[in-house]
């Protein structure tokens, strides 16, 4: 297969293909895979190395995503089951084989399209324009570099361009989007008839439920408990000398003096123009033109009206050809040799790229301009007094663990240290508490066999940054059986619940057989003193039907001539529906518009294109040599 994709990348409609590609990602979701390795790994494919940093910064991701869609409904330490956590590092494998396939086809992403991808996300952006600053400042509050962003964005683009092409490898032809048709507008004529949930409830006694109690007395236990002693300190409670020496401030001015320097920026605005084909004739007609545009904007022309009428960069002509301001390090190595070399007011001569002829203009420049150390020295002073916090916490939680350690069967010599008094929690279960019971590293913990088994003290916990605990079991409560007398009703009601719906769904099985048999369903309906209802031409989404009935009817075989197809179903409260398929009509495909089968054509692509990329990312893991370290993806 990747030979067959290789093939196509090298051909006319690849390239059309591939230029007609819409990418969209997500700001927050791709990045925290590509960030640096660690020694150690949670998983490798081939030779690739998925760190334990980026699956924690994934995973925490994914975390945050589901807790914050549920509202604050779901309990967080369901999130923290091995299952959950396999299915994220799953993705992230899955991520890596298409990087690797992407070496092998050579796919390449342009310095141009990771410019204007960068160019077009929100947080970039002053206005609705690319800002400099914004990018810079939203960088370094992630600590990134702007080329470490963009390496990142590249491979990103690049991943979405395979799948891209992958999935556009079906083709859906008009067969497909009639079949689809004929199923999906298809309509049943049915009759149903609704049998009631049986009125006579059986009695259970005593003797039914003690021997149920026994056999199932597993189903009745306490939940296990703990409550814990704790130490709890974070960075806030640390004493440090408020005023910094100002020979250290400048000493720290001088080796970070590059966080200070604003670089030269200019604001250019471009047009551009590809060649047609990409063969020479296409290559002189596309500079010809670029030359002539070039000329008619020196004659006078207005530079942004040529954009709007010519230029081939859809990111920009619509704003004229606006890039905003630019510095370098930024833009292809052609347009910026060009750009750094120009005059302001000047319009440049055709410059020859990766992606065609720029035609560029340069409407202003912003000096290069450094801040001094009497600008900049209240920031020096709060980032020193932040990093001394730190270091003295470091210090600190370093001598709690230790005593922790060194005293394992209390909690007093790391209370000492920590300069705190011990806590306690309330009695609360695997699913966690209040507080710091509601932690899911402060449940594993308290759960886990070094504390609970062994009776230690925990490791150093993370409540937060720079917030940490240690615990230690102060009460355990085992799960036990709770009394019969305490749950003898409960299990009565639910022998009596298991009853009735083992009968309603035998008297069901019954009638359902005797209508197969040939009976007539007026004939049982009348029986019953029950009323049968026809539902002539139901659809798959009828509302005149209770959709669990018209689900189990579309699920039935095409009835025979004369012959009707008979089932039934399960509805609220241990009713149930028998109900008959006497015809079936399939939908008219004369009745869809050419608007419609577009969009049906679009969403059957979409399902192909899911497949197709399924199907190739399970070939790859096929052909991968696969390793997971599960003790690490923690």
């Amino acid at each position: 297969m990747l030979q067959s994709l290789r093939d196509k990348t090298s051909g006319l409609i690849a390239k059309i293909v591939l230029g007609a590609l819409i990418i969209v990602f997500s700001f927050f979701g791709i990045e925290s895979y590509f960030v640096g390795r660690n020694d150690t790994w949670v998983a490798k494919v081939d030779k690739a190395e998925i760190s334990a940093e980026q699956f924690r910064d994934r995973f925490q991701s994914y975390r945050q995503n589901v807790l914050q869609r549920s509202g604050g409904q779901l309990d967080p330490a369901l999130l923290e089951r091995p299952e959950i956590k396999r299915q994220v590092l799953d993705a992230l494998v899955d991520e890596q084989l298409l990087l690797n396939a992407n070496e092998k086809l050579g796919i390449v992403i342009t310095d141009d399209r990771v410019r204007e991808l960068i160019r077009s996300i929100p947080q970039f952006q002053v206005e609705g324009k690319f800002d400099e600053n914004a990018y810079r400042a939203t960088l370094a509050g992630a600590r990134m570099s702007p080329l470490q962003f963009q390496e990142d964005r590249r491979k990103a683009l690049a991943t979405d361009e395979l799948r891209s092409l992958v999935g556009s490898i079906g083709i859906v032809t008009a067969h497909d989007i009639d079949a689809h048709i004929r199923l999906r507008d298809q309509t049943r004529d049915l009759r149903t008839l609704t049998i009631p949930k049986p009125a006579d409830a059986p009695k259970i006694d005593d003797a039914e439920v003690e021997n149920f109690y026994k056999s199932h007395s597993s189903e009745y236990m306490t939940a296990e408990q703990v409550s814990l002693e704790y130490v709890e300190f974070d960075a806030k409670a640390v004493k440090i000398a408020e005023t910094p020496d100002e020979s250290v401030l400048l000493e720290r001015y001088e080796r970070e003096k590059s966080r200070y320097l604003t670089p030269e920026q200019r604001l250019v605005s471009h047009i551009l123009i590809t060649a047609k084909g990409g063969d020479a004739d296409a290559q002189k007609a596309a500079l010809a033109k670029a030359q002539q545009i070039a000329k008619t904007v020196r004659d006078g022309k207005d530079f942004a009206a040529a954009a709007k009428e010519s230029s081939e960069d859809l990111g920009s002509k619509a704003q004229g050809g606006d890039l905003g301001w630019i510095e370098a390090g930024v833009a292809d190595a052609a347009f910026e040799a060009a750009l750094f070399a120009m005059k302001k007011g000047e319009v440049s001569e055709p410059v020859l790229s990766g992606e065609g002829y720029h035609i560029i203009q340069l409407r202003d420049i912003r000096e290069r301009k450094e801040k001094t150390f009497a600008e900049v020295k209240p920031e020096l002073t709060k980032a020193y007094l932040d990093t001394e916090r730190e270091r003295v916490f470091g210090e600190l939680a370093g001598k709690v663990a230790d005593e922790a350690l060194n005293d394992s069967g209390s909690l007093a010599a790391a209370a000492k240290a920590a300069g705190v008094e011990p806590q306690k929690t309330a009695l609360f279960p695997r699913t966690g508490g209040t507080g710091i019971a509601a932690n899911p590293a402060v449940i594993k913990a308290a759960f886990s066999d070094g504390v609970l088994v062994q009776g230690s003290n925990s490791d150093l916990i993370d409540l937060a940054p720079d917030h940490k605990v240690v615990v230690r079991i102060a009460d355990h409560k085992r799960s036990e059986p709770r009394p019969l007398d305490e749950v003898r009703e409960e299990i009565r009601a639910r022998l009596v619940r298991d009853a009735v719906a083992k009968q309603a769904r035998e008297r069901a099985d019954a009638l359902l057989e005797r209508l197969r048999k040939g009976e007539k369903m007026d004939a049982i309906a009348a029986e019953l003193k029950l009323s049968v209802t026809d539902a002539k031409g139901t659809g798959r989404n009828a509302a005149n039907i209770d959709s669990r009935i018209a689900q189990a009817a579309f699920k039935l075989p095409r009835p025979a001539e004369g012959k009707p197809e008979f089932g039934s179903v399960s509805l609220i409260d241990d009713a149930y529906a028998l109900f008959e398929v006497d015809k079936v009509v399939d939908g008219d495909v004369a009745k869809v518009d050419e608007a419609g089968r577009e969009a049906i054509r679009n969403q059957l692509q979409s399902i192909n294109a899911m497949v197709a990329t399924n199907n190739f990312v399970a070939s790859l893991r096929k052909s991968a040599k696969i390793q997971i370290a599960e003790d690490r993806m923690q």
